[in-house]
């Protein structure tokens, strides 16, 4: 692993906390708050946020140990190096940020970022997948 994907993967490892603390929230919200429990919306949004940051921050994790054994230039490593952790920040943003307002019936228009992210999530681990099964050049 080059010092890049372990500089990438440390600083994931930190931030992982986090998760863990939207975890406790989530906790918090069902226990303290009557306006989150009345809100299905609103629970299963933030839900999914929670479970999609957890699961692509250890995604980026696990791609980070092939990116640098995959036949791709660096600017194309770079690219997914950073382009799966992102969508660990797009899709949970998008997630929590359409159902700020405890009485939304729907989410606003900011879930529209969910499928940003999901496109850089393929996009990033077809180029990754790519990468891995081309032949290197001798």
């Amino acid at each position: 692993m080059n010092h890049k994907s372990k500089r990438l993967a440390g600083i994931l490892l930190i931030i992982f906390p986090t998760v863990i603390y939207g975890g406790v929230s989530l906790l918090g919200f069902l226990i303290n708050d009557p306006a989150y429990i009345q809100n299905p919306l609103r629970q299963d949004l933030f839900r999914a946020g929670h479970a999609h940051a957890g699961v692509l921050l250890i995604l980026s994790l696990v791609a980070l140990r092939y990116v640098d054994e995959a036949n791709l230039s660096e600017t194309w490593k770079a690219v997914v190096r950073n382009g799966i952790p992102l969508t660990a920040i797009l899709l949970p943003a998008a997630f929590f940020f359409s159902v700020l307002d405890a009485n939304a019936t729907e989410p606003n228009s900011i879930i529209y970022l969910a499928y940003v992210g999901a496109v850089v999530l393929a996009f990033s681990l077809i180029v990754l997948g790519i990468g891995l099964v081309k032949k290197k050049q001798v």
